[in-house]
């Protein structure tokens, strides 16, 4: 039998598309029969054989073993959708049998067979392909989404709600309008590679080419993709290329050797998952394989890759020192992924502070868009769950992140990870009473959408929800019949909107002449104010985190403006406590400390505003005192430079 031989990219490390000839293919025999090949990467079997119903799982079929330990074989008269499996003879003598690497679908849980499955899709996309940017002047809204947990079918009976899943395509048709009322540009899906158990979230993988077979199958999740690209949203992979599930029916031993996992101390995680093993090629090429699949076969936009700072250092430990071979692996699989499809948008869920994470490849960086900012989220949520009196000690937390935001290319992520296992949800975690939770809310997402960096929300953070999320169960949808949370899931669409059609809220964002502080330094009123700057436009951004209001506030600028309005977050459409009509606001002359020009503005407790501001010709007087104030600069510099060169000429006579 004439099978396909493997590339050597695949035995160097480089191989982006190995899944086109390892695990099960359509193939036709010597003889025009038809039939499907399978292949399986297992140098230290003894012997393997490929089992399944069609031969009721019994003996199996024979695979030969070329010189590179790859089995492989035919068998003719088989169909798509049938369930197969390869029976391992061990190197250690154990006889196993286990779902293929490379499969691209499977059982759904608890059953794990491999299933024979095409990959044929039709898109309709190409519009939106063609325009696919990594949006680093643009703005990305993402939304991180459980598939099977953001919204169940009606009168599901089953107690864990399973049978209340919807599939891929009726989840598109639930999804995307909701998508598009609160401006999301993206989608971010919790991991789809199969998984066996529903409370690791997709985070312990078993098969990570096959999409789950929960809520579907590989064509319908297909449709899901081509449906949101034909409504203008990106769609993004969780992708964990870190550990995978011990299950003895998956990779963990796969041939009686730790073929796919490291063979010391450092094989297994703090999850009980094993690690990969990256200075093995052939599974550096198994994991690049992996998240091209997404992107080529499925035309996902991004792929969003956890845990990297267990990859970075040994055990995510920075005293165990970096793990040199991670470190070059994901380099490469970064470059790789740029290199096929450079519109793709590659990101790093990373809490180190290791160096050049988002640096391209060719600088020696490790090649990501984009790195989670995970300083920004414990400051932001530190600091609002702190009681109003002691704020003013923990004021600089919020000012923090702009201290270090250049560094890299950060994404401000309020993720799944923060609203479970007793941290609470993002609105309970807040100080205060139910009502000064509510306003601070409102506050706390202003400051994230008016900061500099990507956006990323976990599902149920528009709503407000108040329970900790449960994949067992939906999202707390009544909670719309409530008039907060209503008008919050409002408030914040209208925000998401202002967000994505205010061009200083992202234009230049990674640039700091885009950014300047106005107010920073009053502690004691905690209040914050800064300029976003973009694309010729100037947005003031003013934030109270005090439960006092503040009246006639005032903040120095540098040229004379008038101030439109924008949003007020204590806006009573928003269920606030400010009446007060919006008025066009404008500079008096005067300032401080160099800022000639001052707004005045009336602060509600626990509100921020926002105006976009329209220079204006300066009053001749103020023009005046400006000049006069620099005739006194000069004067005194001049007195300052003259003292020196008495001072030195004195010197040099001694």
């Amino acid at each position: 039998m004439n099978l396909p031989s493997i590339p050597k990219s695949f035995f160097n490390g480089d191989c982006f598309d190995a899944y086109r000839i390892l695990g099960a293919h359509p193939w036709q025999g010597d003889h025009g029969e038809e039939g499907w090949r399978f292949a399986v990467w297992a140098p230290g079997a003894t012997a393997v054989e490929v089992c399944g119903g069609f031969d009721g799982w019994g003996a199996g079929i024979p695979l030969q073993k070329a010189d590179t330990g790859v089995w492989s074989g035919f068998v003719s008269g088989l169909c798509e959708g049938e369930l197969y499996k390869y029976r391992i003879h061990g190197a250690d003598g154990s006889v196993v049998m286990r779902a293929d690497p490379y499969a691209f679908a499977s059982e759904v849980r608890p059953a794990n067979a491999s299933r024979l499955t095409k990959l044929d899709f039709s898109f309709d996309d190409s519009a939106w392909m063609e325009r696919r940017d990594k949006c680093r002047n643009l703005p990305m809204n993402i939304y991180e989404l459980h598939a099977g947990s953001w919204k169940h079918k009606p009168n599901s009976t089953q107690p864990d709600g399973s049978d209340g899943w919807y599939d891929y395509e009726e989840l598109a048709r639930e999804l995307i309008p909701w998508l598009l009322e609160h401006h999301f540009t993206h989608v971010e899906l919790l991991p789809l590679a199969e998984h066996p158990f529903d409370g690791s979230w997709g985070y312990q993988t078993t098969g990570y080419f096959a999409v789950t077979s929960r809520y579907g199958t590989p064509a319908q999740f297909a449709s899901f993709v081509n449906a949101c690209h034909r409504m203008g949203i990106g769609v993004i992979m969780d992708f964990v290329p870190v550990h995978f599930a011990a299950n003895a029916d998956a990779l963990a031993n796969f041939d009686g050797t730790h073929l796919y996992e490291y063979d010391s101390d450092v094989g297994h995680s703090e999850w009980g998952t094993c690690n990969f093993n990256y200075y093995r090629r052939e599974v550096c090429s198994f994991l690049n394989s992996a998240a091209a699949l997404w992107m080529e076969v499925y035309h996902c936009d991004g792929i969003r890759m956890d845990a990297i700072s267990r990859a970075l250092y040994w055990q995510g430990d920075p005293a165990r020192g970096v793990n040199e071979g991670a470190v070059t692996f994901l380099r490469n699989l970064n470059h790789g992924l740029n290199e096929r499809w450079p519109t793709g948008v590659y990101m790093a869920e990373d809490s180190t502070n290791f160096l050049k994470v988002t640096a391209p490849t060719r600088y020696d960086g490790i090649g990501f868009d984009y790195k989670w900012d995970m300083g920004w989220m414990h400051d932001t949520l530190d600091y609002f769950a702190t009681p109003f009196g002691q704020r003013p000690d923990a004021y600089g937390k919020i000012i923090f992140s702009m201290h270090y935001f250049y560094n890299e290319l950060y994404l401000l992520a309020l993720s799944h990870d923060e609203v479970v296992h007793g941290k609470k949800t993002v609105i309970d975690k807040l100080w205060g009473t139910y009502e000064e939770k509510c306003a601070q809310l409102r506050t706390l997402y202003f400051y994230m959408y008016a900061h500099p960096g990507k956006k990323l929300n976990f599902m149920g953070n528009e709503l407000g929800h108040f329970r900790e999320w449960d994949e067992k169960r939906e999202l707390d949808w009544n909670l719309l019949k409530y008039p907060f949370h209503d008008a919050f899931q409002k408030y914040f669409g209208a925000l998401s909107r202002l967000y994505a059609t205010q061009p200083a809220l992202y234009a230049g964002e990674y640039d700091p002449r885009c950014f300047e502080w106005v107010a920073s330094e009053s502690r004691d009123e905690g209040v914050y104010a800064w300029l976003r700057k973009g694309a010729g436009q100037t947005i003031l951004c003013v934030m109270n985190t005090q439960n006092t209001a503040h009246k006639k506030f005032p903040l120095y600028l540098t040229f004379p403006a008038g101030a439109e309005e924008l949003l007020n977050t204590e806006a009573p459409c928003w269920g606030g406590a400010d009446k007060s009509k919006p008025k066009a606001l404008h500079t008096s002359d005067g300032g401080v400390y160099g800022r000639d020009y001052t707004l005045t503005v009336d602060l509600p407790a626990m509100g921020s505003r926002m105006f976009k501001l329209t220079p204006e010709a300066p009053r001749p007087e103020a023009a005046q005192a400006s000049a006069r104030r620099a005739a006194a600069a000069r004067r005194k510099a001049a007195r300052t430079q003259n003292a020196r060169a008495d001072a030195a000429a004195y010197n040099s006579r001694k």
